[in-house]
């Protein structure tokens, strides 16, 4: 099959460096990679002239080449491109748009083994313009990009239904117990403190590591995900001395609440399991045994997860000296304790709809791998 470089495939327009002074209130949306990725909220206008290159429309196709590698389609209307994004213009062959994307988008590892920098990493224009991507015929380009694209529309749906069942949760946590601000319902208030027999973190400093098999899980902020799911895909691991030290201390049990506490994802949570094993824990996250006689874990965790919560979380953390969210913060985030039996029927709607959630991800997980084997299959 025919191979082609990037380079000879499109031209590839830069953005413009527009300066902090440059960002108003008013004008065209200044689009920066954040702004691709979803990481941020903020975004700027410019009023001004511009070179007409770096306006961007729905469907072009931008490409962030620094920082965050990346291939979307823009599909939020008018704007302006920041730098280190480039918009692609087809003007060099015949290709299908979608077909492009994909394979760019299965290349993007073997781009970011040429990036450059030691604070931003960048792939250099020479190297990116020299990638190389099958290139069939533009019919089979398109039957190529028809399969991949509905797969991917059954990848997304799926996701979505896992959010709507999670929305169902919460939406279920609110009716049964209200807002924890109003307290509308009159339940006992009183803090994390008062509903937990322990609020720990783990240990502060550096701590020696060793390999997978010669010690203990270190469990960190990077091992939960923005979904309050466990990640294990990245670990580290602590010598026995070191591990028996955290773990006498902390003592994680089945159903303790983690907590993250530093980082990008702080205030994310999720539930001790059993696929951990025995473990330790850094600073960047926190441990909450429930008092089991007050509350149910799974009630205290989607307290924790609430709106409420998660704003108080936010602001104690972004309040302090030094940022982070530190175990007298925890122990002082309101609470409040409803009838054992009605924590119970929550208990067993959320079980019913976990068992939804179970059924969903493994048709999700199927269907991802059946993308990945033909992403694999066209352009590895």
């Amino acid at each position: 099959m025919e191979q082609k470089r990037l380079g000879d495939i499109a031209t590839y327009i830069n953005g413009y460096a527009f300066k902090p002074e440059d960002r108003g209130s008013t004008g065209l949306p200044i689009i920066r990679i954040q702004d691709l990725t979803g990481n941020a909220y903020d975004l700027g206008f410019y009023d001004g002239k511009y070179p007409e290159k770096i306006e961007i429309n729905d469907g072009d196709v931008l490409i962030s080449w620094s920082a965050s590698l990346g291939v979307y389609i823009w599909n939020r209307g008018k704007g302006l491109l920041n730098q280190h994004i480039f918009k692609v213009v087809f003007d060099k062959c015949e290709v299908n748009k979608q077909y492009f994307v994909f394979a760019v988008k299965y290349k993007l590892k073997e781009m970011e083994l040429k990036t450059h920098g030691a604070t931003m990493k960048h792939i250099v224009k020479k190297d990116f313009d020299n990638t190389v991507i099958p290139f069939p015929t533009v019919e089979k380009q398109a039957d190529i990009a028809y399969i991949l694209s509905k797969i991917e529309s059954i990848v997304e749906f799926r996701q979505q239904e896992l959010q709507q069942l999670d929305d169902l949760i919460k939406a279920r946590f609110v009716e049964m117990f209200g807002d924890i601000k109003t307290n509308e319902y009159g339940w006992e208030k009183c803090t994390f403190k008062d509903v937990s027999t322990k609020i720990t973190d783990g240990e502060h400093g550096t701590v020696p590591r060793v390999d997978e098999g010669e010690g203990y899980l270190y469990f960190m902020a990077r091992n939960i995900t923005k979904e309050g799911e466990i990640d294990l895909s990245e670990t580290s691991f602590v010598p026995r001395e070191i591990h028996e030290k955290i773990y006498k201390r902390c003592n994680p049990e089945k159903d303790d609440l983690l907590l993250v506490c530093v980082g990008a994802t702080i205030g994310k949570c999720t539930l001790v399991s059993e696929i951990m094993g025995e473990f330790s824990m850094a600073r960047s996250v926190a441990l909450i045994k429930p008092n089991k006689e007050m509350v149910t874990s799974n009630f205290l965790i989607n307290l924790l997860r609430s709106e409420a919560i998660q704003n108080d979380i936010d602001h104690c953390s972004h309040a302090a000296a030094q940022a982070g969210l530190y175990t007298n913060m925890i122990n002082s985030l309101e609470a409040f304790v409803p009838p054992m039996d009605l924590q119970i029927e929550f208990d067993t709607f959320c079980e019913q709809v976990n068992k939804s959630k179970v059924a969903v991800q493994k048709a999700l997980d199927e269907t991802q791998l059946l993308f990945d084997s033909l992403m694999q299959e066209y352009f590895g």
